[in-house]
């Protein structure tokens, strides 16, 4: 039964999608490889190579019966009719490409045709190209002093399928007079080029980005100089030298990139997740062999020391480690039989193209989080690293795409409000991750939300550790300065403040011991324990806010504000900062200080600090130092926060348990980590209800498959 032509007519042969493209031979390879999957093929028509190029279709193939109908009672005999199945006067289909602002832009003038698609699209003339290898043997022999049916006789020896003319060959040649041996054009539109293309291996330009200060932008598998004028520094914090130049992308890059996502998506949510989870065990092992690179890039930028910084590429390759096995959380549910004959199974499937928008603090680990777990879920994915420390970012997908990740996979676009507020706003993304500050984190929700998109924002958080009299010594004031002054206490698990049971006067002289003992300097020094903090603006913050702590009473203990370090006196270095006497109103205690400050609190019990604890909305951790095991099962039942420690830092956790709590510091779907944080917000379940056998009792079934 010819069902899908009596009822719905011939095959349509469909115009492409309008699009917006980086260059103009990724808008011709575009048009050509959709027109291929439609049945015609198509060419250049007309082409102005710096500002338009015009596509036509090239018919071909068997064409629709176009004989005049002669009426018998018409005097006239001579009547000239087409034969069926001639070739048709010129096809009407176009499509144009305008480039704009520099890039791009593709709109179709008609996208109708006047002849029937073509059944084998390898047997139509034009389908019949050079490869790069035949056109360098062309070049040799054109000069050896062979004519050009001498060439193309030796041509044929190794594919038949040239047309018994030198026209191929003629073109060439002209191509190779005009200097142009790589003769794009004439493989952008061949038939086997989506076929035989390995989308496994990504057209990569390795180090593109690092030729010059200014960072590339990754669209569609390429780093691509973006056209923006307007551009941010980004400054070494130990010296104040540019290392990069961050541009603010355009709206058309951005759509670019979208696009770009778009396109790959569903070739990419087919390929099977071994073959997903296969990349990624390359690309951690990739990770791991250039682990220095990656921590002096961080160092560069961001100000941490190497330690920590090798410290946090190694809590991001935790979370790809988790992703090489990710089929196990893939899995769906499957119940047999639910009435006579009737099976139910649910399954997941990815979401679309996503986005991140990252913050400075941990420039490797943030990204891993996002992408690292989306493109395994099968979806594709756009990411915003921080306009201060983009390098690493651009480096992971370096690797990325070394591990073998196709292009259009993963995207990076640079930029500020604007980029955060398109990503907000893009129809075509379905999900965003967001970590940074509390009201951009607010400004994020509520627009991505308003669009309908699945969100999760981790925003401002603090830390407190109770000291009760009874701790063991040593290993609290470790603790306090590790995650007091550590990673310059840009951690999100930093303790920022800490409160001392019966007074804090029996622990000032040891661990004022202890703070000067910390190393201060540049963080590619050998022995630096605590490097410079990332902006001047950044140091003029928290100073202004130890300042206004110090007017409200609090007592300075230790002033970090003023240290000069030799040999890098215009880094913005900080010290270890400890202010006393601190109470719940003060705006230091309110505020998240981002940099090398510990707050020292006072409570006569620890009923009174968990009750301080839990007032504040912004703790998100809390622990607490203790012999006490009466006291530590206590706090940890009514401690009201997502992150509890006994004798022990919040610290991060591993990537299948859950990380945040329910505190305003988390707002979104689900959380960062676990399985709900990474699986369950990049997958959408579906679920399935099937019958296979013919005889059943429709009674029974009414329940499931209703009346």
């Amino acid at each position: 039964m010819d069902a899908p032509n009596s009822i719905y007519g011939p095959p349509q042969m469909l115009p492409p999608p309008a699009g917006t493209f980086v260059d103009r031979e990724e808008l011709i390879k575009y048009v050509g490889e959709f027109a291929l999957s439609q049945g015609y093929i198509v060419t250049i028509k007309q082409s102005k190579r710096d500002k338009v190029v015009v596509l036509g279709c090239d018919r071909g193939g068997v064409y629709r019966n176009r004989r005049k109908v002669v009426d018998e009672s018409s005097e006239v005999q001579n009547t000239r009719q087409r034969k069926t199945c001639s070739r048709l006067t010129n096809c009407p289909f176009e499509a144009v490409g305008k480039k704009d602002e520099g890039l791009w832009v593709l709109t179709v003038r008609n996208g109708a045709h006047n002849h029937d698609p073509i059944s084998n699209i390898a047997e139509h003339p034009s389908a019949r190209r050079l490869s790069e290898n035949e056109v360098l043997l062309i070049k040799e022999m054109t000069e050896a002093g062979l004519k050009p049916r001498q060439i193309l006789k030796r041509l044929h020896q190794t594919n038949p399928t040239l047309r018994s003319t030198p026209k191929h060959v003629y073109n060439v040649k002209a191509k190779l007079r005009q200097g142009n041996t790589a003769v794009r054009n004439f493989r952008s539109l061949a038939p086997w080029t989506a076929a035989l293309e390995n989308n496994s291996q990504a057209v990569v330009e390795p180090g593109r980005q690092r030729n010059s200060l200014r960072v590339s932008n990754l669209i569609g598998g390429r780093f691509i100089d973006s056209q923006a004028f307007a551009s941010i520094d980004v400054l070494n914090p130990a010296t104040q030298e540019v290392v990069s130049r961050v541009p603010l992308t355009t709206d058309e890059e951005f759509k670019a990139a979208v696009f770009a996502a778009k396109r790959a998506l569903p070739a990419w949510q087919s390929t099977p997740i071994t073959t997903r989870q296969g990349i990624m065990f390359k690309f951690h092992e990739l990770i791991q062999r250039d682990i220095d690179k990656l921590s002096i890039k961080i160092t560069s930028e961001h100000g941490k020391v190497l330690k920590d910084a090798y410290d946090e590429v190694l809590k991001g390759l935790e979370v790809v480690e988790h992703a090489c096995g990710l089929a196990v959380l893939h899995v769906g549910q499957f119940t047999p039989n639910v009435t006579r004959g009737v099976d139910t199974y649910s399954i997941r499937e990815p979401l679309g193209v996503c986005a991140g928008i990252c913050p400075y603090e941990f420039p490797t680990m943030i990204p891993l989080w996002m992408f690292s777990i989306a493109i395994t879920c099968g979806n594709t994915f756009i990411l915003r690293p921080s306009e201060k420390a983009p390098g690493a970012s651009m480096m992971l997908a370096e690797l990325a795409m070394e591990a073998g990740v196709p292009n259009g996979v993963l995207n990076i676009v640079h930029g500020t409000n604007d980029i955060i507020t398109a990503i907000c706003d893009h129809e075509d993304i379905k999900a965003i991750s967001f970590v940074g500050s509390t009201a951009a984190g607010a400004l994020v929700h509520s627009r991505a939300s308003a669009h309908r998109k699945r969100v999760q924002t981790n925003t401002s958080m603090k830390n407190i550790a109770v000291v009760m009299p009874d701790a063991d010594r040593d290993a609290t004031l470790n603790a306090l300065v590790a995650f007091g002054f550590g990673s310059g206490g840009h951690k999100c698990i930093s303790i920022s403040t800490a409160v001392f049971i019966g007074g804090f006067g029996p622990w000032e002289d040891k661990l004022l011991e202890r703070v000067r003992q910390v190393k201060l300097n540049a963080g590619t020094e050998v022995e630096s324990e605590l490097g410079p903090l990332i902006s001047k603006q950044a140091k003029d913050q928290i100073c202004q806010l130890v300042q206004r702590s110090i007017e409200d009473g609090a007592r300075l203990v230790v002033d970090g504000r003023l240290v000069a370090v030799a040999g890098y006196n215009e880094g913005n270095f900080m010290g270890p900062t400890i202010i006393s006497d601190v109470t719940v109103n003060m705006e230091c205690y309110k505020e998240e200080i981002p940099g090398p400050v510990l707050l020292c609190m006072q409570a006569n019990s620890v009923d009174v600090a968990i009750n301080i604890i839990n007032e504040n909305k912004y703790i998100t951790g809390a622990s607490i130092f203790t012999a006490s095991g009466l006291t530590a099962r206590k706090f940890q039942s009514e401690v009201e926060v997502g992150q509890v420690g006994v004798n022990v830092p919040v610290s991060d956790p591993l990537p299948f348990t859950s990380y945040f709590g329910s505190r305003p510091s988390f707002a979104g779907e689900v959380n960062v980590d676990g399985k709900a944080g990474m699986v369950h917000f990049y997958t959408q379940v579906k679920r399935v209800t099937q019958q296979w056998n013919t005889i059943h009792n429709t009674t029974t079934d009414r329940g499931i498959l209703g009346p």
